[in-house]
Formats: structure tokens, C-alpha cells, sequence
């Protein structure tokens, strides 16, 4: 399940960065600062930039001046900030990390763009696609990269994947099954059950239609058929877990029929073993071959990817820990194929520090995918009945 996920790779870079020496770093390195003492900030960047030549940790920020402190402390990041506005005032700071809660992406990833500053901002990008367009404009107007840490779609495992969807060899889709469930489940004093804060099971486990969208490189569905949410006993307008059947068009034109199950509290077997195997996946079915992406998440814990042929019954495993279609190819990447210890958010802080630097990063998530996104988990909303999250961005 998710949260187990999440737990092992933050002990996965945790010994990382203790197994693999850290390389020298360029003079002029971009300076990094933090936005929030999220926990997701070591496994996301402070392990990852410690990697990277050509970052430094420079500064984070918290609503709190101690918690900065002694996150700044832990880390060896130079400078510590009682607040978000302070670092974005900071004109050494030359890109930004946004951890906040969901609610608050829009307000601070905004700020530190008009601040001038490059921003990698967490997932779910915003609250609601009409932010999520803002925040894409406003980038383009300042002349600055603006990114969604959509962190799984940078790593090799992703890209061999869809490479098998690709290859022809095993016809067209039909179908797909994505799942994320969190066994047991999110605590009820989580920030993820508020609706104010961007809460639901939709927001926070945005991955499944992240995995289905990628697979079938879609923009929107075709048409929703039916969204069916279990709501928090606390707040109705909060999805505890969503069921979503939609029909895309797939890569060839043909109809693909498209099932997503999130779920924030999924029920243990039998009441009394929680569900730790069920690790965010994706099933696709094509007319000759059932091909399973097992922990599309985190794949650099542990992953597979399996081929089974539907008439033999016969299955293939395939893994990919660095190189592959991607990173693999000389002649996009200069020979720079990475490390098979590298997480999936060193993959993405590689293609962020390129393309910061002006270079074709290796792989990339357009703006407009964002906002895509975004429009997808707003009609889920809709179709189910319930409220979007956020208001409306503000113009101009």
C-alpha cells in the first residue's frame, strides 16, 4: 500500500546517502530553498540534491523559525526561514521546492514565481484546474520553469514500460485497472482529510490517474461513465476513497475502457491484516497480452513489470533501474545514464536542474499535462458529486 511505500524510501535514501559518496559541487550551483518542513523533503530533494553537482541546499523556510532551524541543522542547508515570504525575498534562492499542503500550492507557487524564482512544485499541482492554469501562464510570462513533481514518470522503469505498451507486439489497448489504497489507513488527523487544505482521496492519490493518463498518453477522457465516492465520516465533502470508470481514446484510435480505485482507508482482509502488498500499480490488457506495472510509485524500491500472453498464458518480468529507452540513449542524454540507486526523485531532479540550465531535459511534463491533469480530477469531482477544491484563481 501507499504509506509503506513512502516509509521505505525515505530509509532508502536515507542509506543512500550514506553508501554513495557525493560529488563535488559546480561553483556556481543553483541554490535551492524549501517551502515547508513537510516530511516528503528529504526523500523529494534534500537526498537527491545532495547527488546532484549542480545543487546546493541552500535555505527552507517554515511557518515555525525553530522547526526551520532544526530542519536546516539536520540537513547542513545554510539558512533557515520563520517564514515562506522571507526565502522567496532571498535573492540567492534560484529555485524553489513547494511541499505545502495541496491547498496552498497555487498561493505559493505563484509567489515565488513572481519572486522570479524556478519552481518544482508537489503534487496535486494545484487545487483546481483554473490555478493550475494561472500558475502555467504566469511561468511563461517571467520566462521560468515551472514543473509538477510527477517524480514515478521520470524514472527508467516508466519509460520501459510504456516502451511494451508501444512496441506493437502486443496490439491494441483495451483496457486498464489503476490502483492506490492506503492500508491501514491515512490517520484522521492527517492534513489530507481537510477539504480547505486540499484533501481527498483523488487529490493526494492523484498517481492512478497519473498512471492511466501516462500509459495511454491522454489529455481528457472520452466520456466519464460513472464516479462513484465513499465519503469521510467527517466531512462529506472529503472522498475517502473514489471509483472511476471512464473510456479514453487510446494511442491507436480505439476506444480504451479505464477503471481507477483510490481509496485513503482501504480495508484490511478480514478486519485484521492490513493490505501491505497492495502497492500502487496499473493493469493494462491488450488484444494479446495482460501487462501489470507493479509499484509504479516507487520503483526504485522494488518494481516489476510483467507480460503475460493471452494465448499461452505465458509470463514475462521485465525491471529497469537506469538507462532504458530514455536515459539509456546516447545520443539524447550525452552517454548520462544515471545511477540504478538513483530514486525516482533523482531522476526528476535531473531533468529539472536541465532544463533550468536551458538544456533539453530527458524527459519533462509540459505545463498543459498539468492542467490536463487537473481538469480530470476537477470532472471526477463534478461527476460525483461533490464540491472541487480551492476557489477560483484569481485573474490578472
Amino acid at each position: 500500500m501507499a504509506l509503506v511505500a513512502q516509509s521505505a524510501t525515505f530509509i532508502h535514501q536515507y542509506i543512500s546517502s550514506f553508501l554513495h559518496s557525493k560529488p563535488r559541487k559546480s561553483p556556481e550551483a543553483l541554490k535551492l530553498g524549501i517551502l515547508s518542513s513537510a516530511q516528503i523533503n528529504a526523500a523529494a530533494v534534500i537526498h537527491p540534491a545532495e547527488t546532484h553537482p549542480d545543487v546546493i541546499l541552500y535555505a527552507i523556510a517554515s511557518r515555525d523559525a525553530s522547526t526551520a532551524a532544526q530542519a536546516a541543522k539536520q540537513y547542513n542547508i545554510t539558512k533557515s526561514y520563520g517564514s515562506y515570504q522571507e526565502l522567496l525575498d532571498d535573492p540567492a534562492v534560484d529555485i524553489v521546492y513547494v511541499s505545502t499542503p495541496n491547498g496552498q500550492h497555487y498561493e505559493w507557487t505563484s509567489k515565488a514565481l513572481q519572486a522570479g524564482k524556478h519552481v518544482l512544485c508537489e503534487k496535486p499541482f494545484t487545487s483546481n484546474a483554473d490555478e493550475a492554469k494561472g500558475l502555467v501562464s504566469l511561468a511563461k510570462e517571467k520566462g521560468l520553469t515551472l514543473e509538477e513533481a510527477f517524480h514515478w514518470q521520470f524514472h527508467p522503469a516508466a519509460h520501459a514500460w510504456r516502451h511494451i505498451l508501444e512496441s506493437g507486439q502486443h496490439g491494441r489497448i483495451l483496457r486498464t485497472k489503476a490502483v492506490m489504497t492506503a492500508s491501514p489507513g491515512v490517520p484522521k488527523g492527517d492534513i489530507r482529510w481537510q477539504y480547505d487544505l486540499g484533501g481527498g482521496s483523488a487529490m493526494d492519490m492523484t498517481y492512478a490517474l497519473s498512471f492511466t493518463r501516462y500509459a495511454l498518453r491522454a489529455r481528457h477522457p472520452k466520456a466519464i461513465n460513472s464516479v462513484t465516492a465513499r465519503v469521510s465520516s467527517d466531512d462529506p465533502r472529503v472522498d475517502a476513497a473514489m471509483y472511476a470508470y471512464l473510456t479514453f481514446v487510446g494511442p491507436q484510435d480505439t476506444e480504451v475502457h479505464s477503471q481507477i480505485y483510490t481509496d485513503m482507508e482501504r480495508q484490511w482482509v478480514v478486519g485484521v491484516v492490513p493490505r501491505f502488498w497492495e502497492l500502487p500499480s496499473i493493469e493494462v490488457e491488450t488484444e494479446r497480452a495482460i501487462i501489470f506495472f507493479y509499484n509504479a510509485m516507487m520503483p526504485h524500491l522494488y518494481h516489476y513489470i510483467s507480460v503475460t500472453d493471452k494465448t499461452t498464458g505465458q509470463t514475462r518480468y521485465h525491471k529497469q533501474y537506469k538507462g532504458g529507452p530514455l536515459w539509456g540513449n546516447v545520443t539524447t542524454t550525452g552517454g548520462k545514464g544515471g545511477s540504478s540507486h538513483w530514486s525516482t526523485y533523482r531522476w526528476q531532479l535531473e531533468a529539472f536542474v536541465d532544463a533550468v540550465r536551458g538544456k533539453t531535459p530527458t524527459y519533462w511534463i509540459p505545463g498543459e499535462d498539468s492542467i490536463c491533469q487537473m481538469e480530470c480530477i476537477d470532472a471526477l469531482y463534478h461527476a460525483a458529486g461533490l464540491p472541487v477544491r480551492g476557489a477560483p484563481a484569481k485573474k490578472g
